[in-house]
């Protein structure tokens, strides 16, 4: 039976590497989970200690400071950032959530088995595909037209999105999910890839918890009309990690509100 990576050292020390490393620090968009949760899933699924800074006192003072649209300085070789989340390792600031995962898999043993070469692009794959089924394309979905615009402004558009989303698009993704854990590359079936969680796997739990909170009507049809059994199933695993567990049930688990997965009764497929 195939099991996930398991921390060598308890939380209160780095799981990846040594306890005279820099810790990581996470600059994420307070109050919200978003594009920084699965980032955070990484750090806690491994029992590995992080900062989340502009949850933790900072607020967004240090955030406006990695965003600013002023040129960098004091010979700082980190390139400005766009946008959050930034990771804050020693010397070193990354930003995009792609990128930040990329950088972690490996120090974070989320990276598939150290014997094949390829594991890491396999991984990769799987976790863009997850982001964009269950993240980009669920916040389209109250946001088709415009970012900065309200919701309200926008809501006809939103409820052609949001139906075409959950009839065509999410049960797309689904599928496809379930056809990669009953492949051979899953390794057995309990995880994506490699026989062994990932951090795609983690990112595939986040989307689903997100469109779970936000088309909760939808997603309980799917799942009381057994389909994607293997999906949920890994779903279920993860929330079940012990480690996971505990995240989930204390302070550190942001709620859902106005970031990336909303709940609009209208759009799940109620009335306005």
């Amino acid at each position: 039976m195939t099991s996930p990576p398991t921390s060598k050292r308890p939380r209160t020390t780095d799981a990846s590497s040594s306890s005279t490393d820099p810790p990581y620090k996470l600059h994420y968009w307070p109050t919200l989970p978003g594009r920084g949760e699965p980032i955070r899933l990484c750090f806690e699924a491994t029992k590995t200690p992080y900062e989340d800074v502009t949850n933790r006192g900072a607020g967004m003072s240090g955030l406006k400071s990695f965003i600013s649209p002023a040129p960098t300085t004091n010979n700082n070789p980190n390139p400005p950032h766009f946008a959050p989340p930034v990771l804050e390792h020693g010397d070193l600031t990354i930003s995009q959530l792609p990128n930040i995962l990329l950088y972690l898999a490996s120090k974070l043993s989320l990276a598939g088995p150290p014997s094949d070469a390829n594991a890491i692009y396999h991984i990769n794959q799987l976790a863009l595909t997850a982001l964009d089924g269950f993240l980009n394309e669920a916040h389209e979905t109250h946001h088709p037209i415009s970012i900065s615009s309200f919701y309200e402004d926008q809501k006809p558009a939103a409820l052609a999105r949001a139906q075409d989303y959950t009839s065509n698009r999410l049960p797309k993704f689904l599928a496809y999910f379930e056809n990669v854990l009953k492949s051979e590359s899953s390794g057995g079936g309990e995880w994506l890839y490699g026989g062994q969680m990932t951090y795609a796997d983690l990112v595939l739990w986040q989307g689903l918890d997100g469109v779970s909170f936000a088309f909760p009507e939808k997603v309980r049809g799917m799942r009381e009309g057994g389909e994607y059994a293997e999906v949920w199933g890994l779903y279920e695993r993860v929330k079940g990690l012990e480690a996971v567990k505990g995240y989930l049930g204390s302070e550190r688990r942001l709620g859902y509100g106005k970031g990336i997965w909303r709940y609009y009764e209208e759009l799940d497929g109620g009335g306005e």
